[in-house]
């Protein structure tokens, strides 16, 4: 008697929860196929827009646990688990997550944004959050700059993606700007002939946009030209310093001079 009493429980438990079961494990495999393949697609179509592999990994992780939660609460929901209720409360949780988190997320945010827009790339010279330096990596939280004197300098990505970034090595030529002084006794149709000819000279400066040569201010102890010239990214700093170079040896060769702040004292002498 109690063996069939427990018979009839159990065939009543069947067909009672029997189709629910059946249909939560329909759900299961459907939602564990659904979370790999489309993971997968997204995965292949970034790949092809050529987006940082940090990126794809994060945002195929985020996609396929949001889809396994979604599997799991059609699931609770097949019991007939109010899955509102469970939901509100994981807002909740999830909001008070965030709320103590903001920093570490609006990092995360701005990682992410740095590299699918990609701004600044590893190897590039720029100025981002506030300081200067060449770019060795850019994570989720954080960018690895290197200063000309190789000091590792980490910036958080939401002061990077937050503020304006100079990117020095963006495009393939640059212009280089100088500003030469000579004495008001010289010539400046001389001087200007001298820079220009050296600037001509060095194969490095392009010829196109061409060179420019004016004079720009008459200050207090001489008389300044500006000089702008266009190279490649590469050779901003190695024209800078040759060019810079063989102006003064060329002016001192040719009797221009280079002065240096001076001031005139007249002294009365009263009777």
């Amino acid at each position: 008697m109690e063996l069939q009493n427990i018979v009839d429980e159990v065939m009543l438990v069947v067909t009672t929860y029997g189709l629910n079961v059946i249909g939560a494990i329909i759900i299961l495999i459907i939602g564990n196929i659904i979370s790999k393949w489309i993971p997968s697609i997204l995965r292949k179509i970034m790949n092809r827009r050529d987006i940082d592999p940090t990126v794809i990994g994060f945002l195929c992780s985020l996609t396929r646990f949001a889809l396994l939660a979604i599997t799991i609460l059609l699931v609770l929901a097949q019991f007939g688990v109010q899955t509102a209720s469970l939901i509100a409360v994981l807002g909740a949780a999830g909001l008070a997550i965030g709320l103590a988190l903001q920093g570490t997320l609006s990092n995360v945010a701005g990682g992410v944004m740095l590299l699918i827009f990609r701004p600044m790339r590893v190897g590039n010279y720029v100025e981002a959050g506030g300081h200067g330096g060449t770019v060795k990596n850019i994570g989720l939280f954080t960018t690895e700059l290197a200063t000309p004197d190789n000091i590792q300098i980490i910036v958080p990505n939401s002061s990077v993606w937050g503020n304006a970034i100079r990117n020095f090595s963006f495009h393939p030529t640059r212009r280089m700007d100088l500003v030469i002084g000579i004495s008001y006794e010289d010539d400046i149709d001389k001087a200007r002939s001298i820079i220009e000819r050296l600037i001509l000279a060095d194969e490095r400066s392009h010829k196109e946009p061409a060179p420019v040569i004016e004079v720009i201010e008459l200050a207090d102890s001489s008389v300044n030209f500006t000089v702008r010239v266009w190279c490649d990214n590469g050779n901003y700093f190695p024209l800078k310093f040759a060019l810079t170079k063989a102006i003064k040896q060329t002016f001192d060769a040719e009797g221009v001079s280079i002065p240096f702040p001076q001031r005139d004292v007249h002294l009365i002498k009263e009777d």
